[in-house]
């Protein structure tokens, strides 16, 4: 099952007993994209889940991210647990607050990458497919394309090609859970290591966050570097 991931902005501090100094390792500081005093936008690696019953998470290495303020700092937004890339933070009940009114608003820039099997005919496009959830004991839950789902539109154009695979930009307009996968399989062109709809398990989802605009005053973006299990695919379609 996948692990239950928190809303925005709701991990549970109190369950939490490590002290404000937790040391910060080098490999999640090298992964500090940003960092001002309301602020934190981390390089989440893939494989690292927001919150889980148990095993390493996100939410327990919070303490470690204080870097000296007395609160925690807390998404403002989700990634699953397989998606690398950009995770935007407050470190203040103020930018929090203003981060999640902006994520609900869909004033947010997200531009993801992925690298999907097959070729979606064309060179841009939108899918708009609503989702909805569906579970079973064979399989666990997941998500579907469903007339009767919640309104999901994703935009789409091909960067590169090559070997059978194609390299999209991704931008969600809506914010579903698995969006981006289940509408690539739906275009015909599931991720390349989406186990779940479609693209096969070899070398891991190739599923990027890569860019992330916050409209502040002054705007700010980030984008994250490419994972490294993601590299020779996008070599091969020319990234």
């Amino acid at each position: 099952m996948a692990p239950r991931v928190p809303p925005p902005g709701r991990f549970r501090q109190a369950k939490i007993a490590a002290p404000p100094n937790t040391p910060l390792p080098g490999w999640l500081r090298d992964r500090i994209l940003h960092l001002d005093a309301e602020l934190l936008v981390l390089d989440k690696p893939a494989g690292l889940p927001l919150s889980a019953r148990q095993g390493e998470t996100l939410e327990g290495w919070l303490p470690a991210l204080r870097l000296g303020k007395k609160r925690l700092p807390q998404p403002a937004h989700r990634l699953d647990t397989d998606t690398a890339g950009c995770l935007a933070l407050g470190r203040t009940a103020p930018m929090l607050a203003r981060l999640n009114a902006l994520f609900a608003a869909r004033q947010v820039g997200k531009t993801y990458w992925a690298v999907v099997r097959g070729d979606p005919g064309a060179e841009s496009g939108l899918v708009e497919a609503p989702l909805a959830k569906v579970s079973s004991a064979a399989r666990g839950w997941r998500m579907q394309v469903d007339a009767k789902g919640d309104p999901a539109r994703s935009a789409w154009r091909v960067l590169g090609r090559g070997g059978g695979l194609s390299w999209l930009e991704l931008a969600p307009e809506t914010g579903r859970t698995h969006q981006l996968r289940v509408h690539c399989a739906h275009l015909g062109c599931p991720i390349v290591g989406d186990s779940l709809y479609g693209g096969g398990e070899a070398g891991g989802l190739h599923l990027l966050a890569r860019g992330l605009t916050l409209p502040l005053e002054p705007a700010l973006h980030f984008e994250a570097p490419v994972p490294a299990h993601m590299r020779a695919a996008m070599a091969g379609c020319g990234g």
